[in-house]
C-alpha cells in the first residue's frame, strides 16, 4: 500500500514540476494573449478583458466564457455555460484532463455554441 502511494505521489510531483511557477505563468499568459489576439483578428462580436491571468470573453446574450491560469495545478481552466474544463500542458499541446480534447478546438466549439462566435485559433503553445 505504501509503495502504491509513493509511486502515485512521485508521478503527481513529476507532473506538477513540469516548469517553475514563473515559467508556467509566462507560458499561460502567452496562451491567453494568443486567444485574445485571435478574437481581435476574427472581428468577432465579443468584448474581452485580460487581467492578471484571467481572460473574460463576453459573448453578449450568450453570457461569459472565462479562461484562466491555475498555478497550483499548472493548468488552464475554462468556465462556460456548458461546464468547467481543465487543460494540462502536454508536449506541444494543452489537453482536457477528462477527454483529451485540445484547448483550441474546445474554445472554438464553446465560443460557437455559447455565443455564435466563429473564430480560428493558432496552435497554442504548451511548452
Amino acid at each position: 500500500m505504501r509503495d502504491e502511494f509513493a509511486a502515485e505521489s512521485t508521478t503527481l510531483h513529476r507532473h506538477n514540476s513540469m516548469s517553475s511557477e514563473s515559467e508556467f505563468i509566462a507560458l499561460a499568459d502567452r496562451v491567453l494573449e494568443a486567444i485574445a489576439a485571435a478574437l481581435d483578428a476574427a472581428d468577432a462580436d465579443v468584448d474581452w478583458t485580460l487581467n492578471d491571468g484571467v481572460l473574460t470573453i463576453d459573448c453578449s446574450s450568450g453570457g461569459k466564457l472565462i479562461v484562466n491560469r491555475h498555478v497550483p495545478s499548472r493548468e488552464l481552466w475554462v468556465a462556460a455555460k456548458s461546464g468547467g474544463f481543465h487543460f494540462r500542458g502536454q508536449p506541444g499541446v494543452w489537453r482536457d484532463t477528462r477527454d483529451g480534447t485540445e484547448l483550441g478546438a474546445a474554445l472554438v466549439r464553446l465560443l460557437q455554441a455559447q455565443g455564435g462566435v466563429a473564430i480560428e485559433l493558432p496552435p497554442l503553445p504548451a511548452n
